[in-house]
Formats: C-alpha cells, sequence, structure tokens
C-alpha cells in the first residue's frame, strides 16, 4: 500500500522587485492507494498536481510530510522503493540515438532484469503498446504518440508495483491516447497501483477507481467519480470540479 500523509512543499518565489515570498504548492496532501487501484490526481495545470507526484515518486525532497511504499520510506529505503516503482511525465525526455530495443534493454539492464527473461518482456511489451512496427527505429524519428509509448515501455520493463502517471496522454491524439488507457486498464487487473495525473476528467471518469481533486495545492474533494458527482449534483466531473470551487468561492489555476 501507498500511503500520503500531510504532505506539503514550500517554495520561495521572488517578484520583480525582488521581494521574496513564501507559498506551498502542495499543502497538507494525505491519501492511501491499495493494490490494485487506479487513484486519479485532478486537477488544472498549476494546481499543485507535479509536486505531489514528484514527492511521491522520490525525485523531490518534501518540505513536511511522510510517503511509505509498504510501509518503507525513503529515508531508509530509497533504492528498495524505487525498484518497485515507474515514473512517467508528459514530457520525459528520452534517448533520441537509440532505437525503442536499445532503449528497454537499458532500462531493463539497470534494473538487473535478468537477461532470460528480458528479451521475452520487450517482445511482450511491444506487442502490449502496438509498438513492433517500430521496435527497432531510432527514438528521434517516431512521432509524439510513438515515443510516449516507448516512454511507457521503459517504465514496464523492470516490472513495477506501482506506476506514478504525470499528464501521460496530454497532447496526444485520440488513437495514441487509447492505447494508453488499455495499458492502465490492464496493469490494474495484475493488481499494480497505478496514480494518474491529469486534466482530462473524462478520463479520469473511464479508468479511475478514485479521485482527488486538488486546486491551490490542498485537495477540494476525494472519493469515487460516482460519489463525487452524486455530492455536487452533476453528471461529470467536469462540472464537479467547478461545483465545488464556485462552492468554496475560489478561482482555479491556469
Amino acid at each position: 500500500m501507498l500511503e500520503v500523509t500531510d504532505l506539503k512543499k514550500k517554495f520561495v518565489k521572488t517578484d520583480k522587485k525582488k521581494r521574496r515570498t513564501e507559498f506551498y504548492a502542495d499543502n497538507g496532501i494525505t491519501f492511501k492507494a491499495k493494490e490494485g487501484e487506479v487513484i486519479g490526481i485532478l486537477g488544472p495545470n498549476g494546481a499543485g498536481k507535479t509536486t505531489l507526484l514528484r514527492m511521491i515518486g522520490g525525485i523531490l525532497e518534501p518540505t513536511s510530510g511522510e510517503v511509505t511504499f509498504d510501509s518503507l520510506g525513503f529515508k531508509k529505503n530509497e533504492l528498495e522503493i524505487k525498484k518497485n516503482i515507474a515514473y512517467l511525465s508528459g514530457n520525459t525526455k528520452i534517448y533520441n540515438t537509440l532505437t525503442c530495443y536499445e532503449l528497454m534493454r537499458m532500462c531493463g539492464e539497470f534494473y538487473d532484469v535478468e537477461a532470460s527473461s528480458l528479451e521475452k518482456r520487450i517482445k511482450n511489451i511491444s506487442k502490449i503498446l502496438n509498438m513492433e512496427d517500430f521496435l527497432y527505429n531510432k527514438i528521434g524519428n517516431l512521432s509524439t504518440g510513438q515515443t510516449q509509448r516507448v516512454n511507457i515501455a521503459r517504465c514496464m520493463v523492470h516490472d513495477p508495483k506501482y506506476y506514478i502517471l504525470d499528464e501521460a496522454t496530454s497532447g496526444l491524439d485520440i488513437l495514441s491516447s487509447q492505447v494508453i488507457i488499455d495499458f492502465i486498464k490492464e496493469e490494474k487487473k495484475k493488481n499494480k497501483t497505478i496514480l494518474y495525473s491529469t486534466h482530462y476528467m473524462e478520463e479520469a471518469e473511464n479508468i479511475c477507481d478514485y479521485v482527488i481533486m486538488i486546486n491551490k495545492g490542498v485537495i477540494i474533494k476525494e472519493g469515487t467519480p460516482d460519489k463525487v458527482k452524486k455530492d455536487t449534483k452533476t453528471t461529470n466531473l467536469r462540472d464537479a470540479f467547478f461545483a465545488l470551487i464556485e462552492r468554496n468561492g475560489e478561482d482555479y489555476n491556469e
């Protein structure tokens, strides 16, 4: 189980007059994610989603609060935790001069995947993500959608227990987005825990078991998609989000 407890991240910004102001990108985020759950982290750009996922993934150190994976924290168990997680953002940069196959093999070797099973995993993953036609093409020659599938593939190669996916379908065409959505559904069936950040509320309704709506660094609502819609007397999560910020007299980050 993944547990996030009172997670906060403070930054300092400087204005044109060189005045320094402290602000919290995330302020007191708490939730749990069980095996086989897809948890949607929802909110507009600038709401604090990426900062939150970077802290959960061990990329960014929180100002305060705690993240544990199966009761293990990063301070004493960083290597063990990172062997069991995969982190993907919409703008992750990968080596353009490598072929898809070479990148997957390199990532598998990095995670000490046994040589006897690595080739089978690469073959299976390329089939799942419809990569067989461009598996041996250089990444620099691929389309945006194909490149994102390669990104997903390099996350899968070590068979992680936890996926942290930040805006994984942002900017993709409908076919490429569907490949990634299907991948998430299949990994859920394997009892994987998946955090899925998006501002596409329709996607979240399609795949998430539980959603956490964030605005200005705080949780404004959480629950199953049906419960959130019921509580806000709306028929979709987009309308639910706007109903919540209107009810609270808030603006939303853009």
